[in-house]
């Protein structure tokens, strides 16, 4: 008896996430292949199939791959693939296709992420909710026969090659002093691209030597959670960069496009110091090349440091709102060489405006290799100040509570705007905070910064005790 599927729980506003066997069957991946080549006018064309090492993912894979054939396109199958993996097949060969992915979440988790030809994102302002009112109809109804196409041919293709050779070709390793690296894959796809890239797997070898945590392809993740995001998923890789008197650490999350990096004391490197690090590598590059002042973009929860190092460097840095879909969509508009959010997502234009892990890391490795000094000393250049980090407030009415906090704030020597949540910053640049109310769930979310630890501890306590307090 098949399981009645509401494709509307399954698919947010980015991507594909559901439950196995609960919200995302293979029924109904089936049909979403079938409407992911009518939505976007695919048949007759290739379009590329791949997924992680969830174990549903081959099943997926399969069943898309049938619902798209039946509409007329060809299927090309990437077999085990990261994101960023799609995305180079999508920008490089200019076809639209998927990755079955839930990224960080649980096992019980698989998803679908989708881009178009070029790599360019389909979210829901571009086609996604389309896409799952026309799959919800062929669930319900059957798939209709193709009259524009016959029906497709299924073919196999691996681009893990090509991928590590593109990434070798935007940043040279081959000159850098040697580096102990520990790299935490987290039983995810990073587990595949790490010898390919960083390792000699495929390529020559590197002046690297590659301690590896978790390589093996689990989708149980037997060890610890895909998600760099949470401290505790750090330890391990903390604990064995110490271990291993080792220059750098990084860790991958479950899809492999998120890096993030722990330097030699065994402390994390913030996301927007790394993204300050590549925007002053990227701006140095796109200026030999004849750009006079290359753009950056960051997120408004980065790092005051992001703008300022980007702006000494001699680039033009343009806040933009969290989210991947609208950090892509300003690249494309601006012409940005790079991009940056607080999540460790980091996009390059040379990546076809998408987000690589793996191509920030390599960043980082050749700053690191290319002089003397250890991690934490040359990463603290790129953070001046002091960071909050992320703080959830269950919360019921979240614009009462902020309305409570601007209130606070009256008369005082402050700046307000509302580009995404509501960002105060004291005029004096001593502090800024955010508070940004979440879609899904009654989380208000606080981030904040400060030119030192009391003032910021000053601004997280009392901002929190009025939002948690109706005070």
């Amino acid at each position: 008896m098949s399981v009645e599927i509401d494709l509307s729980e399954s698919f947010k506003a980015y991507d594909v996430r559901g439950i196995v066997g609960a919200t995302i069957t293979a029924e109904a991946v089936e049909a979403i292949g079938a409407a992911f080549v009518d939505v976007l006018g695919l048949a007759g064309q290739d379009v590329l199939v791949g997924g992680d090492m969830r174990p549903s993912s081959p099943e997926f894979s399969a069943a898309f791959a049938r619902g798209a054939a039946y509409r007329g396109a060809n299927p090309k199958m990437l077999g085990l693939i990261s994101t960023d993996e799609l995305y180079f097949a999508a920008g490089s060969l200019n076809c639209a296709g998927v990755v079955f992915t839930a990224s960080h979440n649980p096992a019980a988790y698989n998803g679908i992420k989708m881009a178009k030809a070029g790599a360019v994102p389909v979210s829901s302002d571009t086609g996604l909710y389309d896409i799952r009112d026309l799959a919800q109809s062929y669930l319900d109804e059957g798939l209709p026969v193709s009259t524009e196409a016959p029906e497709g041919a299924i073919s196999e293709l691996d681009v893990l090659a090509d991928y590590s050779a593109y990434l070798r070709s935007l940043v040279d390793l081959s000159g850098i002093r040697p580096l102990k690296v520990v790299v935490d894959a987290g039983n995810g796809m990073g587990g595949l691209t790490t010898p390919a890239v960083l390792g000699d797997s495929i390529l020559p070898g590197l002046p690297l030597e590659i301690i590896d945590l978790y390589f093996e392809l689990d989708g149980t993740f037997p060890n610890h959670p895909a998600n760099p995001l949470e401290p505790e998923n750090l330890r391990d890789l903390q604990a064995a960069v110490i271990k291993h008197g080792a220059d750098i650490g990084l860790a991958f999350d479950g899809d492999a496009d998120r890096c993030f990096v722990i330097d030699e004391l065994g402390d994390p490197v913030s996301p927007s110091a790394i993204t300050a690090l590549v925007a002053v590598r990227e701006i140095a590059r796109a200026q030999a090349a004849g750009e006079t002042t290359p753009v950056i973009i960051h997120n408004l929860i980065t790092s005051r440091a992001v703008p300022e190092a980007v702006s000494a460097a001699g680039g033009h840095p343009v806040v933009t709102r969290v989210g991947h879909s609208f950090i892509k969509a300003v690249m494309a508009d601006e012409g940005a060489v790079f991009g940056g959010e607080h999540s460790a997502h980091y996009y390059f234009r040379d990546f076809y405006n998408a987000d690589t892990g793996m191509l920030a890391a390599m960043h980082v490795l050749a700053a690191l290799g290319q002089q003397e000094t250890p991690l934490s000393e040359f990463a603290a250049e790129y953070e001046p100040y002091v960071s909050s980090g992320e703080i959830n407030s269950e919360v019921e009415d979240k614009a009462g509570a902020v309305d409570r906090v601007l209130a606070s704030y009256d008369g005082e020597p402050v700046e307000v705007s509302h580009m995404d949540g509501t960002t105060v910053k004291a005029t004096d640049g001593s502090f800024w905070f955010n508070l940004r109310p979440s879609n899904t769930e009654p989380f208000l979310r606080f981030n904040g910064e400060a030119v030192d630890q009391k003032t910021m501890e000053s601004i997280r306590d009392s901002v929190l005790n009025i939002v948690r307090n109706n005070a």
